[in-house]
């Protein structure tokens, strides 16, 4: 029997694009908002949309965020099962990237991402098992579970006694 726990998280985002005529045109607001988890001590992350869509280039946007969190979870899962199997990482760098496809009429979808970690294991790791970690790590990972495109992992693995193993 499978039981499941509940976890919720609790974010504020706060539009600050009120150009002062609010949204009385489309181009006479900006996009920009504040993300924030009141009285956790967490910094404010500052988005806005995607350039193409009028947004500010120096702020973070939902779509980037969403990458970002699928590689930070299956990263998560795959340290925690790298520790847990005995096989140590001493770095770990993923250069990930989404597909969003939009359609005619404004609204779209993410096709796919591509995970590309890059993960330094140390001398004597296991490579063989390094590679079928990353496996599980997908198949635990809980924003990889919740996403209804595919989810590809191409990992490159070095190792300080062998090189680089692709």
């Amino acid at each position: 029997m499978v039981t499941e726990k509940e976890h919720r998280y609790l974010v504020t985002i706060e539009w600050t694009g009120n150009s002062g005529s609010g949204t009385s045109g489309y181009r006479d607001y900006e996009r920009g908002y504040e993300i924030s988890a009141p009285g956790s001590g967490k910094p404010v992350i500052l988005g806005s949309s995607d350039p193409a869509f009028r947004g500010d280039p120096t702020r973070w946007n939902p779509e980037e965020l969403f990458v970002a969190s699928v590689s930070a979870c299956h990263k998560l899962w795959y340290l925690h099962l790298c520790a847990d199997a005995g096989v140590v990482v001493t770095t770990y760098l993923d250069r990930a990237e989404g597909v969003m496809a939009e359609t005619s009429t404004g609204g779209g979808r993410f096709r796919r991402v591509v995970l590309r970690p890059e993960v330094t294991l140390a001398p004597g790791a296991d490579l063989k098992r390094a590679m079928a970690l990353h496996g599980m790590a997908h198949s635990k990972c809980f924003i990889a579970n919740s996403v209804s495109f595919p989810i590809e992992v191409d990992p490159r693995f070095v190792s300080s006694d062998a090189g680089s193993a692709d």
